[in-house]
Order: C-alpha cells, then sequence, then structure tokens
C-alpha cells in the first residue's frame, strides 16, 4: 500500500494522526498533515484506510499495491 496526503487540501482536523499515529502527524506550524510513513506495514493499513475514509477533506489517498 501507499500513502500520500494533499497539503491544500487538508483543513488540519488532526484525524489522520489520532486515527493512523504511525502513518502520519501533524506540523506544528499549521496542524496540516504530515506522512511519516507512505508505505506502511500491513499491520497499519486498516489505520491507513480509516483516516482517509474519515478525512473530512478528502485530503488522504491510500493506493492498494499493485499485484505485479
Amino acid at each position: 500500500m501507499e500513502v500520500s496526503a494533499d497539503q491544500e487540501l487538508c483543513v488540519a482536523a488532526g484525524i489522520c494522526a489520532a486515527t493512523a499515529p504511525g502513518v502520519f502527524d501533524q506540523r506544528d506550524s499549521d496542524g496540516k498533515v504530515v506522512v511519516l510513513d507512505g508505505r506502511p506495514a500491513a499491520h497499519l493499513h486498516n489505520a491507513a484506510r480509516e483516516a482517509a475514509e474519515y478525512c473530512p477533506a478528502f485530503a488522504i489517498t491510500v493506493t492498494p499495491e499493485s499485484a505485479d
């Protein structure tokens, strides 16, 4: 899985950091999302998907790994 975040869409709600703290954090300066791990370990996948689902600004994108 790959995780990314759009800084322009982010509204600094903090749901991502609260839902998946191993994957996301927030910048101190403005509270916007910071992706800590763009390719999180399998045990963090559910939390990353929940963070994307609950993001009020739809700023988080989760892309499953391709099955090459």
